[in-house]
This record gives C-alpha cells, sequence and structure tokens, in this order.
C-alpha cells in the first residue's frame, strides 16, 4: 500500500482530538437525595412478642443497620425449602428472561461506544464499461472507450462530539442498561419471596385441610347421635336441623382449601420451571421450619441504596435526564469529517503501483434551520419524560417505605395474633381433654364430646393460619429490605451499586 494513506490518517486524528474538547450540553445528572427520615414507622419499633412452646412462637428482635444475607431464606432451616429456592434460581422463566434482557441492554450500550470512534470501511470495485469515443472525458490515457476499472479503497468517517450528542446518548444508553440489570434484580427478589411465601402457604392449607377433615367427621359424628336421638325422642328438630347445617357449613369450607392447595401447588411448580403434572407433592410442614430470630431493619438511607425498584426508578430517571442532553444537542450544528485513500487502475495486475493511488479529505457542517417546531418540542418532550421520571422516583421511594412499615407492623401484630390464637387453641385442647375425663366419668354425653371436638379444630385451624402469617411476613420483610442480593456473584452485579 503507498505511503499516501498516513497523510488522512493524521490528519483526522488531529482533528478528533482538537474537537472531543467540546461540552456535552444538557443538565448533568446527579443522584437523588436520601430522604430526610429516621424511621419507617410512625410509633417506635417494639420486639415481637414471643409464644413458647408454639410453632412459629419463637422470640424475635429487629437488628438496626444489619445487613441482609444473600441466602437470607436458609435462616429457616428448612432443607425442602432451600431446595425449592434453588431449584426456581435455576429454572425460572421469568428470570431467564430478565437476564436475557440485561444481556441485550448491555450490549447495545456497548454499541453507542461505537460512535466515539472513527468509521473505517473497506470497499473494492470491478467494474467494465463501455463510453461514447470523443463524446466524455475523463477516458483512459489510450482513448479506448471500452475497459477495465479496479478500485480498492479505504474509507473513514468521523462525527466528533462537539456538543455532547455521542456522550449524552452513550449515558443513556448506559443508564438503560442500568435500569434493565436493577429490573432483574427486582425479578430476583420478587421470584425469592414468591417461592418462600408460595411454599408456606401451600403448607399452611395442607394442615388447614387435614384439621377440616377432622372437623367434618366431628360434626358428623354429632349428627348420627342427634339422628338417633332425636328417632329416640331425646332431642329436639331445631337441635338436629342446627346441626345439619353446621355440619354442611364444614363441608362447604373443605372445596375451597383443596382447591387453593392445589393452586399453590401449581404456583411452586410454575415457579420452579416445571409443569404442574411435574411437580411432586410437598412435603414441607409449619413444623419444619425455624422462625429467624433476628430481623434486620436497614436504615432509611440504605434503603433506596438496595431496593432494586428504587434502583431502576434513579437509572431511568438517569436516562430521561440525558434525553434532555440529546434533544439541546440535535437542536445544534453537526460537524462530519471524511477520508477516503485508494488506488484505481485498468489491470488488476497494476493496482498499487506508482501514480495509482489516490486520497481526500474533507469536512462538512450541517446545522438546523427550520424543522416545523420539531426540534423544539422534542426538547420540552424530554424535559416533560424527566419531570414524569422524577415524580415515578420519588412514588417508588414512598412506596418502598411504606412497604417496609407496612411489613414491621405485620410483624409486630402477627407475634400479638399468634399469641392469642395459642391461647384459643390451648383453652379449646383444655375444654376438650375435660370433656372427655368427664364422658368417661358418665358426667357428659357422646354429642358435648363432639362439639368440644368442633371447638378445638376450629381453634386450631385459626392457629395454622397465624403461624403462616408470621413466617410469611418474616420473609417479607427481607425482600422488602432489598434481599441481600449485593452479596451475590451470580446475579451479575456490581456490588458498588449498592
Amino acid at each position: 500500500m503507498v505511503n499516501a494513506s498516513s497523510i488522512p490518517v493524521r490528519t483526522l486524528s488531529a482533528s478528533f482530538v482538537l474537537l472531543l474538547a467540546g461540552c456535552a450540553v444538557g443538565p448533568d445528572f446527579k443522584k437523588p437525595a436520601a430522604p430526610d427520615v429516621g424511621a419507617y414507622t410512625a410509633q417506635p419499633l417494639t420486639a415481637p412478642a414471643a409464644t413458647a412452646n408454639v410453632t412459629g412462637g419463637d422470640a424475635q428482635r429487629f437488628i438496626q443497620a444489619a445487613d441482609i444475607s444473600g441466602e437470607w431464606w436458609t435462616a429457616f432451616h428448612a432443607p425442602a425449602l432451600n431446595d425449592l429456592v434453588a431449584l426456581a434460581l435455576k429454572n425460572n422463566a421469568d428470570l431467564e428472561a430478565a437476564n436475557a434482557a440485561l444481556r441485550a441492554s448491555h450490549n447495545t450500550a456497548l454499541a453507542a461506544r461505537g460512535a466515539f470512534l472513527p468509521q473505517v470501511s473497506a470497499g473494492f470495485d470491478a467494474t467494465r464499461q463501455l463510453t461514447p469515443a470523443g463524446a466524455l472525458a475523463p477516458t483512459p490515457a489510450d482513448n479506448s472507450s471500452l475497459y477495465n476499472l479496479f478500485t480498492p479503497q479505504l474509507s473513514i468517517s468521523f462525527v466528533p462530539d462537539v456538543f455532547g450528542l455521542t456522550r449524552r446518548t452513550v449515558e443513556a444508553a448506559n443508564a438503560q442498561a442500568q435500569a434493565t440489570h436493577y429490573a432483574m434484580l427486582a425479578t430476583y427478589t420478587t421470584l425469592v419471596n414468591n417461592v418462600v411465601s408460595t411454599a408456606i402457604q401451600e403448607a399452611a392449607t395442607r394442615e388447614q385441610i387435614d384439621a377440616t377433615r377432622q372437623m367434618i367427621d366431628a360434626e358428623t359424628k354429632a349428627l348420627n347421635i342427634l339422628q338417633y336421638q332425636l328417632d329416640k325422642g331425646y332431642a329436639s328438630g331445631a337441635d338436629y336441623a342446627a346441626q345439619k347445617s353446621a355440619l354442611a357449613a364444614a363441608s362447604a369450607s373443605l372445596p375451597p382449601l383443596i382447591k387453593q392447595q392445589v393452586q399453590l401447588h401449581d404456583q411452586l411448580a410454575v415457579l420452579t420451571g416445571r409443569f404442574p403434572a411435574q411437580m411432586p407433592p410437598s412435603t414441607l410442614r409449619l413444623a419444619d421450619l425455624t422462625l429467624p430470630a433476628d430481623l434486620p431493619v436497614s436504615l432509611p438511607g440504605d434503603l433506596v441504596a438496595q431496593r432494586p425498584d428504587i434502583l431502576q426508578a434513579q437509572a431511568n430517571l438517569h436516562a430521561a435526564s440525558a434525553g434532555i442532553g440529546i434533544a439541546i444537542a440535535n437542536r445544534l450544528p453537526n460537524i462530519t469529517l471524511s477520508g477516503a485513500v485508494g488506488n484505481s487502475a485498468l489491470a488488476f495486475g497494476d493496482l498499487f503501483t506508482p501514480g495509482t493511488d489516490f486520497w481526500s479529505i474533507g469536512a462538512g457542517l450541517a446545522a438546523p434551520i427550520f424543522q416545523g417546531g420539531t426540534l423544539l418540542y422534542q426538547e420540552r418532550a424530554a424535559r416533560g419524560t424527566y419531570d414524569q421520571a422524577a415524580a415515578q422516583y420519588r412514588g417508588t421511594v414512598l412506596t418502598a417505605f411504606q412497604n417496609v412499615a407496612d411489613t414491621l407492623t405485620a410483624l409486630q401484630q402477627d407475634a400479638d395474633g399468634l399469641k392469642a390464637a395459642a391461647a384459643a387453641d390451648d383453652a379449646a385442647k383444655a375444654s376438650l381433654d375435660i370433656t372427655q375425663y368427664q364422658l368417661q366419668a358418665g358426667y357428659t354425653g357422646t354429642l358435648g364430646l363432639v362439639t368440644s371436638e368442633q371447638a378445638y379444630q376450629q381453634a386450631h385451624i385459626a392457629l395454622l393460619q397465624a403461624q403462616a402469617s408470621r413466617y410469611a411476613d418474616t420473609a417479607a420483610l427481607f425482600q422488602a429490605l432489598g434481599g441481600g442480593w449485593w452479596h451475590r456473584t451470580d446475579l451479575n452485579g456490581d456490588k458498588n451499586d449498592k
């Protein structure tokens, strides 16, 4: 290749350095300040009450400013639950789609950076052409009108980022990639919490089904006794009708529970990436779970740096800010530098011989003069988009704080509710024990025992629901505080993002 090619390259390179010194128009993004609040709830937090000798009744305490484990669900010490979460993280379709979207946005951001560099292309043209003899010029030196022409050429073009259009475009692409990253993290935290809460609810529902069936058996026994007594004249028709109604009500409560249990089973199947028919019956029971004793409570200022939904809203705000700069830069002149170097010969073998090389270098300036208001309104639209993103960010922060506050309150009330449900369960069990003793001593009849059994089963169902609420709300707190994603290297996240 001839040395002439170095002339435009050196000239263009010098121009690049000079023109890259321009400034980027539009606002420079600044992260919103953390909310100036010191607590989540209006009332000071108190440790959830403990209930001795009851599943899910362990003591808990709030640990201010404590960090969250990247595998917080293992604090329940339930291998079956750990296996479900592991399957979901490996096979869940929503998480897989979120990771694919992350890869796409990351590569889109990398592609945008190419505008910082010159665009170089190579071409080779080979033509055979006939021109009217003597009518057109130029023609080959021998004045022949039929000839071949071979032209290899290297073209270079570059648009200097004088006003920051490229920088703002890349900034927006990077911000959008960050938003997609945090959307993936939000999918992850939601998935884990859904698996844990669904498994807990499915276990509680199965146990409620068992208790309901026992209650139906007790109601059936009571109805049979009343039927016998009615036939003998020992019971009234009103008592029999009331008991028949009670049995019907108990029986009617069973199908919804079975439907709920099947739906929860199917939901677990989908969450773990399987078809419902492929999901084996769950073996998890509430008694297999250990209630986490220490509950982390992140500082309010830290919450905005670790909740994926807040970080996603912040990245969207950043992209909108860069969009203003893009709109402003589009209203300003653009400079284009171009150059070409190559050879042209009538015979392929003559390429790159002395006298066949050529080069060119040029610059162009284009400035919008009249666009019918399009560029002006595009800038105003960009500012409106920024205002929208700012309002959405504030709304996301408020909702996040509400989420944490509601969960903290729920945990305190769940503990009180469990204590009351356990007391009711104990009282019903004591009443049943007394009735059984009285039956043995001849002080009461079988109907009194059946009634006590009914009351006990109803109290036990309420206890199961209270236990499930406490476990599920404990899991919800870990999600509300961000889920500890910053400790997991498998999420392809940068720990410095936190």
